[in-house]
């Protein structure tokens, strides 16, 4: 089974490809970056399974899918951070749903179901499913949205924040310092009020003085004497507490 993986984050992909690596039923043709490419990389290669980021920046998973001209359709495999997309909608078995950040037994188990489903089942079922899911994640969408925001008060106004902006959170006192690509917000809320607030979406606390969105990180800085840093892609780096470093590896499939 040939396979492509669309993903907007670099670690991301990586981690997919990782655990593909291992698959000898499954040969990785590529992998995309954007909405874009994937469409023109789909088409052209004709992969038999897609790893689907939903929310990209150009545009979300399910306008790929209908811009798509290839025939037969290859099993999709969702791929997002967020849990409000309906996951029960995506049981089904010529789809599945994998909800960053995943456990590898999840990944595997995902594969073994696409390697039982044959081509003619997909087919077969595609377009009333797909169908399913537009109508599923549009509904979502109406239902979620305020539910999603975190509300910050700046002066006379109250900033509604979507949470995929942010790349992370610092304490500075009794207040919390909200980073997005560019601009600061400050909060008075507590850190750990914050993590609970965003405990269904990609956040990590990695120090008792910083949340990261993991969707945002850069790189992984390994420095002496065993410290760990991330750098997020604005470049500011901060620091893993030991103790949090493991789970945080664990989520990132390091």
């Amino acid at each position: 089974m040939k396979a492509l993986v669309v993903d907007d984050e670099e670690l991301a992909r990586k981690r997919v490809l990782n655990l593909l690596s291992e698959i000898k039923e499954i040969e990785v043709l590529g992998e995309c970056s954007n909405g874009k490419s994937a469409i023109s990389q789909i088409n052209k290669l004709k992969p038999e399974l897609v790893f689907l980021d939903i929310s990209m920046k150009d545009m979300n998973g399910f306008e790929v899918l209908q811009k798509l001209e290839v025939n037969p359709k290859p099993i999709v495999i969702f791929v997002t951070a967020y849990d409000n997309f309906a996951t029960k909608a995506f049981d089904v078995d010529a789809f599945d749903f994998l909800l960053k950040p995943f456990r590898d037994d999840r990944f595997y188990k995902t594969i073994k179901k696409v390697l039982n489903i044959s081509q003619r089942e997909t087919q077969h079922n595609f377009e009333k499913r797909l169908q399913t899911l537009f109508e599923v994640f549009k509904k979502d969408q109406n239902n979620s949205n305020i539910s999603l925001k975190l509300p910050v008060r700046q002066g006379n106004k109250t900033v509604l924040l979507n949470p995929v902006e942010i790349y992370y959170i610092c304490a500075s006192g009794y207040y919390a310092e909200i980073y997005t690509e560019n601009k600061k917000y400050v909060l008075r809320e507590s850190l750990s009020n914050l993590d609970h607030f965003f405990k269904d979406h990609a956040f990590f606390r990695i120090h008792r003085s910083a949340i990261i969105n993991i969707n945002h990180i850069k790189e992984i800085v390994h420095s002496d004497f065993s410290e760990v840093d991330v750098r997020m892609k604005d470049n500011k780096i901060l620091r893993i507490s030991k103790s949090n470093k493991k789970e945080l590896f664990d989520k990132l499939g390091i």
